[in-house]
């Protein structure tokens, strides 16, 4: 599958990004913010990083950048997106999905290994996992602390739109320790922790992140 990545002024991690989609299988594609555009890719990948206009609120201003016109249609036609980090930010700041990140509860960037369990493992991006199977990924953000009212929270655990959780000790103050949410169809996720941090045994903590980038190919094919 063609995968786009897409950069945005401030992004950091969009070669890691798509390096984590060519070891998964996926020929990876180049985007640009600013251009009406996906170029006929079949899934998007929003990498994390530090975009424009975070100053105002995370995301806020790099959601009305050209491409993410794009994205937002064909987020609503099926494609399948991954926002990892600031994009996470930017789903949320898109209204692809709800609640919000905001600065973590206890005012430091994070930089570590983080545990999470798999909570659904139906969407485009998490099927080549088990439902509750748990993995080691790195984390690393300073506004990750997912908010979102109670009837929200209550509705995502509800049905089933939680796609990971913390597990050990919560590291930004996430409500009800969520890491990862999913949309209504399961096509899109945001995901706080950056699994392309994970893909290879030469570096970071191991593999375990690999996954992310494996399931669109199993959910084609299988």
């Amino acid at each position: 599958m063609k995968v786009g990545v897409v950069t945005f002024p401030g992004t950091l991690d969009d070669v890691d990004a798509s390096r984590a989609v060519r070891i998964g299988g996926n020929e990876a594609v180049a985007l640009w913010h600013g251009d009406h555009d996906l170029r006929g890719v079949d899934a998007v990948v929003l990498p994390g990083g530090f975009s424009y206009g975070d100053y105002l609120r995370c995301g806020a201003i790099s959601r009305f950048s050209p491409v993410m016109t794009e994205v937002i249609e064909a987020a609503s036609k099926g494609m399948p997106v991954l926002g990892i980090c600031n994009g996470f930010q930017i789903l949320c700041e898109s209204h692809l999905l709800p609640g919000a990140l905001i600065r973590n509860d206890h005012r430091k960037f994070n930089c570590v290994d983080q545990r999470l369990r798999i909570e659904n493992n139906t969407t485009a991006w998490t099927s080549a996992y088990d439902a509750g199977q748990e993995i080691v990924v790195v984390l690393k953000n300073g506004e990750g602390n997912f908010i979102a009212d109670e009837p929200t929270l209550d509705m995502l655990e509800g049905e089933g739109r939680v796609v990971a959780r913390y597990v050990g000790d919560n590291p930004n103050g996430s409500r009800r320790d969520i890491a990862g949410i999913t949309n209504e169809r399961g096509n899109v996720v945001g995901l706080m922790p950056h699994p392309e941090h994970a893909v290879e045994a030469l570096t970071g903590p191991g593999t375990d992140g690999l996954g992310f980038f494996t399931s669109l190919a199993e959910r084609v094919f299988a």
